[in-house]
């Protein structure tokens, strides 16, 4: 059988392409060596459950370990239930063991008399009876709620003084957050695992990381390899960029490419292929996608993202760091600072997704801005945003949960369905810069035939109460962003939110102006 770019479950050597499982977890066997209990952690689709599948297999080939990875989602439906819980994990030790262990290594049955300490019971017998010492990979831990992932944590701790002969010599907790973030699966409430360590027998805590440059042409190589099919160094460079390296994002790109799109084989892969690919995910918003976009409306989420969408600075304090922390342990954003939106597919399913609950309520036909040379008309867009504005803005604007930023997602969600389908859209944005950068790009083609792209840059600032006048830093940011992108003119749009510029009515105007260069500006006041 061919094999292909995997986007579902773990991957299978004979079946995907894919990393080596060793290379993503290379301190993992000398953590089980040292009999260690220790945390692995990553986001969703990273690849923890290969990498500890994989681990787990060679850990029994090797003659000195039985080692198991089994998964505790099963237990999240008992909830606070820990009788209930346990007894999920336990089955699913049973067939997993059934399955991956030889007979003389299998768990041995173990009556099931009452709630307390059954799993305890069942890994000590199973430690006393195995002829080799135990390594136990407890997959999806952080599935577990209140009680039932108290009751685990506590009787791991109480039995790690007995290992190896009565308890498994090492275990790995495998899920999405660190231990110190278990707090926040046990309800919530961080009094409610009753200690500050909840884990605190770990050794260590290792995060599987995305991609880096050279794994992401390995495996794209891989396919080069078995099909002839060619990706171009620009084409690896481009899918980098968009992705930064998550691993589900990496092959959900090559996937669409060459399965959805279904460039021939003797054809080479390029950065117009990727770039197509890029939109398609975004539209389709895949399973992946949805999982994360799940999250934005989730307060602690908001708090974090809500700044980064504004360019302002957060509030910090405790509060901030560990929202901070869970943001980034959900893989939303990038794990190391400054503080950013994980990845530029992120970025932009973000601001279309928040843009989207506005979108449906705008009326603006896109052919209407379509000029006859099949160029986008830029001036009748900005003057159809503007009667809009006066008559639905801030109505839109006051029901947006993102209230700082709620006056640029309305204009995101107008470009948004002008634009969509002919052409995209590049968003800039991020803690400190103190406004949005927009580039729309539509592709037509010149007077002569030839494929050719517009672009038309827009950058997005709001006047709150209380602060001067943002234009003239707002122009000089125009200016360079204008610099760097290699154009003349630009539009800079102003909300003015505070109450002394009155309704939309009164304030919303055009204006002209000049950047510091010399460089021509459209000036929205909205």
């Amino acid at each position: 059988m061919a094999r292909r770019f995997n986007t579902a479950g773990p991957c299978r050597p004979d079946w995907h392409y894919m990393i080596p499982a060793e290379r993503r977890l290379p301190e993992a066997p000398g953590l089980v060596e040292q009999m260690g209990y220790f945390v692995v952690h990553a986001p969703r689709q990273t690849g923890k459950t290969t990498a500890l599948r994989a681990l787990a297999r060679r850990l029994t080939a090797s003659g000195r370990f039985a080692a198991l990875l089994f998964s505790c989602e099963e237990g999240e439906a008992a909830g606070d239930d820990y009788g209930s819980a346990q007894r999920a994990i336990v089955r699913q030790i049973d067939w997993r063991a059934e399955i991956e262990l030889p007979s003389e290594l299998r768990p041995p049955s173990v009556p099931e008399e009452g709630d307390e300490g059954l799993l305890g019971l069942k890994l000590a017998a199973w430690a006393r009876a195995c002829p080799r010492p135990l390594a136990l990979f407890f997959d999806e831990i952080d599935a577990l709620r209140g009680q039932s992932l108290i009751s685990v944590l506590r009787q791991l701790r109480a039995g790690f003084a007995e290992r190896p002969a009565d308890f498994p010599a090492s275990v790995a907790l495998c899920g999405l957050r660190d231990v110190r973030e278990y707090k926040a699966a046990s309800g919530g409430d961080p009094g409610r695992l009753g200690t500050a360590s909840p884990f605190n027998i770990k050794i260590e805590s290792l995060r599987i990381g995305d991609f880096d440059r050279d794994e992401v042409r390995d495996l794209y190589g891989q396919h080069t390899a078995e099909t002839g099919q060619v990706f171009t160094e620009e084409a690896i460079e481009r899918a980098f960029a968009l992705t930064a390296g998550q691993p589900w994002l990496v092959n959900a790109l090559a996937r669409e490419i060459v399965e959805k799109l279904a460039v021939p084989p003797d054809e080479p892969i390029t950065v117009a292929h990727v770039e197509e690919a890029k939109e398609r995910l975004i539209l389709a918003r895949a399973t992946h996608l949805d999982s994360l976009v799940a999250r934005l409306h989730e307060p602690r989420i908001r708090r974090v993202l809500e700044p980064l969408l504004a360019g302002a600075l957060p509030a910090g304090g405790d509060a901030y760091q560990d929202e901070l922390r869970y943001a980034r342990d959900l893989g939303l954003l990038a794990p190391d600072n400054p503080a950013r939106v994980a990845n530029p597919i992120y970025r932009e399913v973000i601001a279309r997704v928040l843009a989207g609950d506005v979108e449906p309520v705008v009326l603006a036909e896109p052919k209407r801005f379509v000029l006859p040379d099949g160029r986008l008309d830029v001036a009748r867009l900005l003057q159809e945003f503007a009667a809009f504005w006066r008559e639905h803005g801030e109505a839109l604007a006051g029901s947006l949960g993102y209230h700082e930023v709620a006056p640029q997602i309305v204009l995101m969600a107008f470009l948004q369905r002008v634009v969509n389908g002919g052409g995209m859209i590049d968003r800039e944005y991020g803690l400190g810069r103190g406004r949005i950068d927009l580039l729309v790009r539509w592709p037509y083609r010149d007077a002569e035939g030839r494929r050719t792209v517009q672009r038309a840059a827009l950058e997005l600032k709001v006047w709150r109460e209380g602060e001067k006048s943002p234009l003239p830093k707002g122009l000089a940011q125009l200016d360079g962003y204008l610099a760097q992108l290699g154009l003349d003119e630009g539009v800079l749009v102003l909300f003015d939110r505070r109450k002394e510029a009155g309704d939309a009515e009164a304030r919303t105007r055009f204006e002209e102006a000049r950047t510091v260069a010399g460089r021509r500006v459209t000036l929205l006041w909205a």
